[in-house]
């Protein structure tokens, strides 16, 4: 007997979402091996395809379904009926969070213009209980009793990178100084003391990570060991303690780890006893599942618009001439439209503002760039929204509203952590302050280079503080690849007219770079321009960008190391 329609669907869904997660796994388990090569470029296409493999799959899986269903594809009784089909058919599946997300994908793009429906989707209902099983074979265990010396040593010899240590005997040393340093000095070892280690590896550019936890002095001391493999050979960079660096190292800002994770909520799980003040979708993002992390995401905002009152407003800060933002005061995000139109000098399509923004998606963001997600046809209850931004969308971004009722709803905009714009930072600092953060400005457009990026408009409005005061660039617009670029030195005028000229007398090609003008604009303060200036004189020297574009074109992945490189090991060492 054929099955039903609803049941066809829900095995079709099914049979892809099976699909996707072998193929995921399968670009996941070749990053050891190009690690153990040293195949830098290898992993780096292997992340970006990873990356690509979810729409890559969605879409054609739900033009199948349209064949299917045919003039059925917006009926709500039968997609419940699918919905409840599948949920069955999942319900003992290892992924089973990222197959409801998956079924919401699907139904997405096969029911046109259908706005987050808690009835057909898994939203407030889907499983989200992350917990660690008990002896869980995904965690290495080592007991007190072995001796702080056996432990490491047993840490290194359990972890196999595929190539020799470049002196095995120096990493066991330094870590087990950088223990006793940080944890014997603190904590007295008790019977109960004990370390657990991840068994999957996090890998993320030139690096691989080991994410452990030690219970001392009654709780869970967390640490995260770096390894990186150099033309001598793997050795061990650092040992980190610091809740801070480990927060940053898994933060929006940085691209998605590859790492195996046979059961995701496991994972997750660890990671949350690891790095506690981290939200469960931001985890979810950081080992690549990032479609669920929207997912839980927004459970979270549904949850927070239940338990707040305030107004979505028109966000702080200069107008953008591309972007309309606005946010709820109550809750760290900002919402991002892309206008209907854009003033001059402006004078890009809404496709190709799309089409930047998916760049940024696909490209190692290096801790410099915020990361997004993006949502079709995303409610808002009107009543929550103040006159004033409903005046601004409507002036702004009229095409991408659509009024019911009882709410708003958004045909296309980005989701973003809030951020104090890098300008209106710099209206309130002190001298010293705001000294250390313009020099990290400038860090930010050196290191956004040595990443291939050219944010092209590198004033302070288009730059943003996280709570650590890390500077972030979240305005893309006008980014290009920096070897696309052509930086030039300025030409000296030597006649009167060419003194005199109202407009540049020399050519301009269109992606001529003159980076000694830049002193000019990137810091308006006084008492800080003069130490930007000094600090960041390659930002101004032509050659200086050159060099990076050389490097880059020569094959040359640069590392950015997301922690202080003085607390490495070997801080000389070459990778």
């Amino acid at each position: 007997m054929d099955d039903s329609l609803d049941i066809q669907i829900a095995k079709k869904i099914l049979d892809g979402f099976l699909k996707y997660i072998k193929s995921f796994n399968t670009y996941t388990q070749l990053t050891p091996k190009y690690f153990s090569e040293r195949n830098w470029k290898a992993i780096q296409l292997n992340h970006k395809q990873r990356l690509r493999l979810y729409k890559d799959l969605l879409f054609p899986l739900a033009a199948s379904c349209k064949e299917l269903l045919v003039a059925k594809n917006t009926d709500r009784e039968l997609w419940a009926a699918i919905k409840s089909n599948y949920a069955q058919l999942i319900v003992d599946i290892q992924e089973l969070e990222i197959a409801e997300t998956f079924f919401n994908s699907v139904i997405r793009k096969t029911f046109e213009n259908l706005a987050i429906d808690e009835e057909l989707m898994f939203v407030m209902e889907g499983h989200d209980f992350c917990s660690i099983r008990e002896n869980s074979d995904l965690i290495r265990n080592y007991p007190e009793g072995l001796g702080l010396d056996k432990i490491i040593r047993q840490i290194l010899d359990d972890f196999d990178f595929g190539a020799p240590f470049m002196d095995k005997e120096k990493d066991i040393q330094f870590l087990i100084e950088g223990v006793r340093k940080v944890i014997l000095t603190r904590y007295s070892i008790a019977p109960d003391t004990r370390t657990q280690i991840l068994k999957s590896v996090f890998y993320r550019n030139k690096a691989a990570y080991l994410i452990g936890r030690t219970f001392v002095g009654k709780k869970w001391m967390p640490f995260i060991i770096p390894v990186l493999h150099g033309d001598n050979g793997v050795f061990v960079d650092t040992l980190i303690f610091d809740p801070n660096l480990m927060s940053h190292m898994f933060s929006f800002t940085r691209s998605y780890f590859m790492v195996e994770a046979e059961v995701p909520s496991e994972i997750v799980a660890f990671l949350s006893s690891v790095i506690p003040h981290k939200k469960i979708h931001e985890l979810y993002n950081a080992i690549g599942f990032n479609k669920h992390g929207k997912t839980l995401f927004y459970r979270d905002f549904l949850h927070h618009l239940e338990s707040s009152s305030d107004q979505f407003v028109v966000a702080p800060g200069i107008k953008g001439m591309v972007m309309t933002v606005f946010t709820l005061p109550s809750l760290n995000i900002v919402f991002k439209l892309i206008k209907d139109h854009f003033e001059p000098p402006k004078n890009m399509t809404r496709q190709e503002v799309r089409e930047k923004y998916k760049l940024v998606s696909l490209h190692d963001r290096v801790g410099r760039m915020a990361d997004t997600h993006e949502f079709e046809y995303f409610k808002i209850p009107i009543e929550r929204i103040s006159p004033e931004l409903v005046k601004e969308l409507r002036n702004t971004t009229n095409s991408l509203l659509k009024f019911t009722d009882t709410h708003l709803v958004l045909k296309h905009l980005y989701t973003e952590r809030k951020m104090e714009p890098l300008n209106l930072y710099l209206e309130h600092c002190d001298t010293d302050e705001g000294k250390k953060v313009v020099e990290d400005y400038g860090r930010a457009i050196l290191q956004l280079a040595q990443a291939n990026i050219f944010p092209g408009d590198m004033m302070t409005k288009n730059f943003g503080l996280t709570r650590q005061k890390r500077v972030i660039f979240y305005d893309y617009d006008e980014i290009e690849f920096l070897t696309d670029m052509n930086f030039r030195i300025k030409p000296k005028a030597e006649t009167y007219e060419q003194i005199y000229a109202s407009e540049p007398w020399y050519s301009i090609a269109k992606n001529d770079v003159f980076p000694e003008d830049f002193k000019r604009w990137m810091i308006g303060r006084k008492d800080l321009k003069e130490h930007f200036l000094e600090y960041h004189q390659d930002l101004f020297s032509p050659e200086h960008w050159q060099g990076i574009q050389s490097r880059i074109g020569k094959g040359e992945l640069i590392h950015a190391f997301p922690y202080p490189e003085e607390i490495r090991f070997r801080p000389d060492q070459k990778i």
